[in-house]
């Protein structure tokens, strides 16, 4: 494991910035929380497994009313990186997130989960409750393998033919590492995960670093070819206990299709639905503006004593 400070004290950064580390299961953790303001807190929760929360950069648009919280998950990013292959588990990362939530006091929030951060926002509630949530955000959700998996190979389908070919070859090779699987997988990325150019790298992210090594030991070598932990993953039997406001978001091409999330819609009580117009996976990046009005609206709704401008 790295280097890193045990703080419990936050570091100040500005009259409304903070960040720090603090212990969860497993090792340190670090976290920001930005903004003030009467509006109910929104906790958010990156992708990956093995993501970071720079992804999350556009949500500094509530911190006028609101103050929001993002944190790098356990061995990603700039928390601590323990190398014990154990700790890689969903139970586990519920953990950390209820530890985080009772050591920064965070008694009410809006709790927003991104791609895994999705997986792992609806894992939470079932497995702890409902209280002090005031909504629910399951945005481009993971909420079952088989369905993305069965969603991977339809898109899968629209690819040019000699790139599916050296997918399958290589998948059947057990050659996933390969140049050519890897420039065939790009074509994926492109149309499915992130259509819009890659963004200027951002100072304050230069620390904060990707973990392969936890991607592929629970999830797999790429998006669409799972081979780890998560390979069973199913929430769709318990949707219906989430008894809380649900709001779901996937974009116009994203590999969570819209069409899946259009039934997982049914299957949660109340829940709202919402699909980014030009956007795929990379929500936040493909159409910003977009999605901070959905998430702007589904605030407001809940939340009077905000105005819920992004």
């Amino acid at each position: 494991m790295r280097l890193l400070p045990f703080l419990f004290l936050a570091c100040v950064a500005t009259a409304q910035t903070r960040e720090g580390f603090l212990n969860v299961p497993g090792g340190p953790v670090w976290y920001r929380i930005s903004g003030e303001g009467k509006g109910t807190p929104i906790l958010a929760l990156h992708g990956g497994p093995g993501g970071t929360s720079c992804s999350f950069l556009a949500l500094d648009a509530f911190t006028r009313d609101r103050r929001v919280i993002v944190y790098d998950q356990l061995g990603s990013g700039r928390s601590g990186r323990p190398t014990d292959p154990s700790l890689w588990q969903v139970d586990r990362f519920i953990e950390e997130l209820h530890t985080l939530r009772k050591k920064l006091g965070l008694r009410r929030v809006h709790l927003l989960g991104h791609s895994w951060g999705a997986s792992l926002a609806a894992a939470y509630v079932l497995s702890k409750g409902a209280n002090g949530l005031a909504s629910l955000t399951l945005a481009s959700p993971l909420l079952s393998t088989p369905d993305w998996i069965r969603d991977a190979a339809a898109l899968k389908q629209q690819l040019p033919a000699a790139v599916q070919a050296t997918l399958r070859k290589h998948e059947s090779d057990g050659t996933t590492n390969d140049p050519a699987y890897r420039e065939a997988e790009a074509e994926y990325t492109r149309r499915f995960v992130r259509r819009s150019a890659p963004a200027p790298p951002n100072p304050a992210c230069a620390e904060s670093i990707r973990n392969s090594a936890i991607y592929e030991r629970m999830w797999g070598p790429t998006e669409f070819h799972a081979t780890g932990s998560l390979q069973s993953f199913d929430l769709t039997p318990r949707l219906a206990e989430l008894r809380l406001p649900v709001l779901l978001i996937t974009g116009e091409f994203d590999e969570a299709r819209p069409e899946t999330a259009a039934r997982y819609q049914k299957l949660i009580p109340g829940a709202r639905f919402e699909v980014i117009p030009g956007a795929a996976h990379a929500l936040f990046a493909d159409n910003p503006a977009r999605t901070l009005q959905v998430l702007a609206d589904f605030f407001r709704s809940l939340d009077p004593k905000a105005t819920g401008k992004p």
